[in-house]
């Protein structure tokens, strides 16, 4: 027995540590295992009879970046005194950091627990060991990092060549000779272009991904055993993609970095997306691209205009803001920030006020954004109209080819599921009938097989109807649009319009002319040229909703027949709404009158006018009121019609020509008179008996 192991040592029970570093040395160095193990022969020669094993941390490293439970249980035994020895093959098993190495010893020195390896014990007790056990501990410390740096190094010098491929993305695939290749699987190819594609057409990653799951569109994914599966698309899936410089064409190394933060004492990695400027290597054209490197580069720009930073406009919004993230205010440069305001926030301000909030300096400049976003949009349409029928045509070829596209796709998809359902027949046809237990599942697969094959085939056959429907386009059919493009303007989608202005304007610096109370807007074309328009200012207390011309036009109709609580209902019936989108009452159908000099309904002046309704005027004429209404269609006798859901007006000088007595001689020659005067028929009484 060695002299330092003492009575009281061997009264307490021993623990072997065993640790590997990595997963793979854990499946790999299985002899690495085996002499740790066996370190458990050395400690009953020592004279131990109980001993404890813990291979709780085997494949987690000693660096001190993760955590260790079985490091933790075994110190906390040993504060406890209920230890008489740690063992382990080696003494770096226990720690190469000096931190957990340190406090290992000091621990077995207080409590005077001894070390134990496969050449000697160790006291800590004594000067000595402890001197020798701290060398060894910074010998260990040294030799990672000596290690690490001589692995890093190489690493890095193979990837300033471009010979560094660690894992292949999806769509590629490594080599032999360290070199990327496309995955020979075309369906896998499209789908990788299709992104792209989208993304070109589209210009926003939100809106490409919402595009696939529109029409439900699967993207490939790299599983661990890199293998490739179909799945639902998500959004960080399409920007990976988008992003990615190897999809350019281009070998990149050392976009990211991790670096190591103490958080409640306990060590933690964090990655850190590094600029493209601190890359380790960027070398374009190092393989066959998806893209072109030019045209990755002008994605990354158009991701980068997406977001709302100072210097961008950000990517279309749903907000009815026509200009956000476009102005720029003229006396301190800084961008305006929009603001929503109003009962339903649908009120547009534009405001500078970045250098009061940065810098406590006074407010720049502040102004409502209707008349503004009006004025530029009436910009907008005068640069646009000459090439609007050339843009139609454009954009109805773009469509034919999103549709052809995503026929394309089912069509792969359906090659695909075709080639899986007969492999699942085959395994099937291959199996023994009477092994039910797997008879039974493969006949399963093939089910679920041939149920994806006919899911396809009613997708394409659906897409196809969809497709057939939409014409070649002909330039006859856009000869009026240039006209239209000012009426088609205010329905069109909000992100749409912000799209369109993006494409033309770069910027909008902005300013107010307090002298002439006009907002100074200088517009700030792609093509280099500028131009400044001025807008009146709105005055305090203007107003700047208006009730629609429809509706005064139809109240200035209806007062012939109605009065105002029955004006109200049948604009309420008409989804009209006043200027503010509120519902109509009689007393805001009477402020409308008022304001707009509208005499009030009175039932003497109809009378002697002569206005009547549909009903009356049948009645006056004789005829029914059905009768009279499809002669009104037909354009025979004159009547106005203010509301689609409202009542017809009719005047009585108009119901005394010669179409309305023909009109009515026709009703009376299609009408049956019975053979016998009222007076003298009988009634048909049946019996209930």
């Amino acid at each position: 027995m060695n002299e330092k192991i003492r009575a009281q040592h061997l009264t307490r029970k021993a623990m072997l540590y065993v640790r590997q570093s990595s997963a793979y040395q854990v499946s790999h160095n299985l002899e690495s295992q085996k002499l740790q193990y066996a370190m458990q022969d050395r400690l009953h020669q020592l004279g131990w009879n109980e001993i404890e094993v813990i291979d709780e941390d085997l494949g987690r490293s000693a660096a001190g970046t993760q955590t260790r439970t079985g490091f933790e249980r075994m110190v906390a035994e040993v504060c406890l005194g209920h230890v008489g020895a740690v063992a382990a093959r080696e003494v770096s098993r226990f720690a190469r950091n000096s931190r957990e190495w340190q406090q290992l010893v000091e621990v077995c020195r207080i409590v005077d627990t001894v070390l134990v390896d496969q050449e000697t014990v160790y006291a800590p007790r004594q000067s000595n060991d402890r001197l020798l056990l701290g060398l060894k501990g910074s010998l260990n410390e040294y030799e990672l990092d000596l290690l690490r740096q001589r692995s890093l190094e190489a690493r890095r010098e193979k990837a300033k060549r471009g010979e560094l491929v660690v894992a292949a993305p999806v769509g590629y695939c490594k080599t032999e000779d360290q070199r990327l290749e496309k995955d020979p699987d075309l369906r896998v190819q499209d789908a990788i272009r299709s992104v792209f594609r989208q993304f070109g057409a589209i210009g926003s990653v939100r809106q490409t991904l919402l595009w696939f799951l529109e029409h439900g569109l699967q993207l490939p994914a790299c599983t661990p055993r890199g293998e490739i599966q179909w799945k639902r698309p998500s959004y960080g899936t399409v920007y990976r993609i988008l992003t990615n410089p190897i999809y350019g064409g281009a070998y990149a190394y050392g976009k990211t970095e991790c670096t190591i933060n103490y958080e409640g004492g306990e060590p933690r990695k964090r990655d850190r997306r590094k600029p493209r400027n601190e890359w380790l290597a960027l070398i374009p054209n190092a393989h066959d691209g998806y893209v072109q490197w030019d045209e990755f580069e002008r994605i990354q720009c158009a991701i980068n205009g997406n977001l709302r930073l100072a210097g961008h406009a950000g990517a279309p919004k749903n907000g009815e803001a026509l200009l956000a993230g476009l102005l720029r205010c003229r006396r301190c440069a800084s961008k305006l920030t929009l603001h929503y305001t109003g009962n339903r926030h649908d009120a547009l301000r534009y405001s500078c006020h970045r250098g009061w909030l940065d810098k406590g300096q006074p407010r720049c400049i502040a102004f409502g954004g209707t008349r503004a976003d009006a004025a530029i949009a009436e910009a907008v349409l005068q640069v646009v109209q000459p090439a609007a029928i050339e843009a139609a045509m454009v954009a109805r070829e773009e469509e034919t080819l999103k549709q052809d596209e995503v026929l394309a796709a089912l069509q792969r998809d359906l090659q695909a599921a075709r080639y899986t359902a007969q492999r699942a027949q085959k395994q099937y046809d291959a199996a023994d009938p009477d092994n039910r237990l797997v008879a039974d599942e493969l006949e399963r697969r093939w089910n679920d097989a041939l149920l994806r094959v006919e899911e396809v085939e009613s997708r394409i056959e659906q897409q196809s109807r969809t497709s057939g429907q939409t014409p070649p386009a002909q330039p006859d059919e856009f000869a009026d649009l240039a006209a239209a493009l000012e009426s088609i303007w205010p329905q069109a989608d909000a992100r749409l319009k912000k799209r369109i202005v993006r494409t033309l304007i770069h910027e909008v610096v902005v300013d107010v002319d307090n002298a002439t109370s006009e907002i100074v807007l200088v517009i700030h074309w792609k093509g280099g040229v500028h131009t400044e328009i001025r807008v009146p200012r709105r005055r305090r207390g203007e107003n700047t909703t208006h009730t629609s011309r429809e509706a005064i036009d139809a109240v200035r109709q209806l007062v012939r027949i109605c009065p105002d609580l029955v004006i109200a209902g049948v604009l309420n019936r008409n989804d009209l709404r006043t200027g503010r989108g509120n519902f109509w009452t009689q007393e805001r159908v009477t402020a409308l009158r008022s304001h707009h000099q509208i005499p009030v309904y009175s039932s003497e002046r109809r009378a002697a006018e002569g206005w009547m309704t549909l009903t009356e005027a049948a009645a006056f004429v004789g005829v029914s009121p059905g009768t009279l209404r499809l002669a009104v269609e037909r354009n025979e006798i004159v009547a106005e019609h203010p509301l689609p859901n409202g009542p017809w007006i009719f005047n009585r000088n108009s119901l005394g020509g010669d179409a309305v007595s023909e009109l009515v001689a026709r009703a009376r020659a299609r009408r049956g008179y019975p053979t016998k005067p009222m007076a003298q028929q009988g009634s048909l009484d049946l019996s209930s008996t």
